[in-house]
C-alpha cells in the first residue's frame, strides 16, 4: 500500500477486499492525504484499476433470444403499469377506467405471447446451432453438411 494511505485500510475492510471495487476505488484512484495532510497525486502506474473483469458463469444468450427477452421485458413492464392505472383510475371513479382496464387485459395477452416467443426463440435457436445433442437433431444434420461442404472446399482449394 502506498505510504500514507492508512485511513484506507477501514473502507478496504468494509468493501471485503483489499482491491476494491466502486466508491472506495474512486475515493483512491485520483489522490490521498499524505503524512502531515499534503495532498499526494498517484502517477498513472501507481493508481489501481478501477474495475476487474471476471469471466461469468453462464455464455451470454444469443441476439435473436436476447432481443426477444427484451421486447418481453418492456411489454411486460408496460403492461403492468397500464394495470396500475386501471386500477388507481377505477378507484378515482375516472371515466378513463373502463379503457385502461381493456388495454390491460390486451396487453395481458401480449406480454403473455412475448414471453411465449422467448421460449420458442430460444427453443428454435439451440435446435439450429447445435446445442441440442439428440441424434435426430436437425443442428448435427446441418453441422455435418457444413463440414462436409469445408472438406470438400478444402479439396477443390488444395488441388488448383
Amino acid at each position: 500500500m502506498t505510504p500514507g494511505a492508512e485511513w484506507f485500510r477501514p473502507l478496504q475492510r468494509m468493501a471485503g477486499t483489499q482491491r476494491s471495487a466502486g466508491i472506495f476505488t474512486l475515493i483512491r484512484s485520483s489522490m490521498f492525504m499524505g503524512v502531515g495532510g499534503e495532498t499526494h497525486f498517484m502517477s498513472t502506474e501507481e493508481q489501481p484499476q478501477l474495475w476487474i473483469e471476471e469471466p461469468v458463469a453462464r455464455p451470454r444468450l444469443p441476439d435473436p433470444v436476447r432481443t426477444a427477452a427484451v421486447r418481453a421485458v418492456l411489454i411486460v413492464a408496460l403492461t403492468l403499469i397500464q394495470a396500475m392505472v386501471a386500477f388507481l383510475c377505477s378507484l378515482a371513479g375516472s371515466w378513463l377506467a373502463f379503457p385502461m382496464v381493456l388495454g390491460a387485459v390486451a396487453g395481458t395477452v401480449v406480454a403473455t405471447w412475448a414471453a411465449l416467443d422467448v421460449w420458442v426463440t430460444r427453443q428454435v435457436w439451440n435446435q439450429r446451432n447445435g446445442v441440442v445433442s439428440v441424434p435426430s437433431s436437425t443442428a448435427r444434420r446441418l453441422r455435418k453438411e457444413r463440414r462436409a461442404a469445408r472438406r470438400t472446399a478444402h479439396t477443390l482449394h488444395a488441388k488448383s
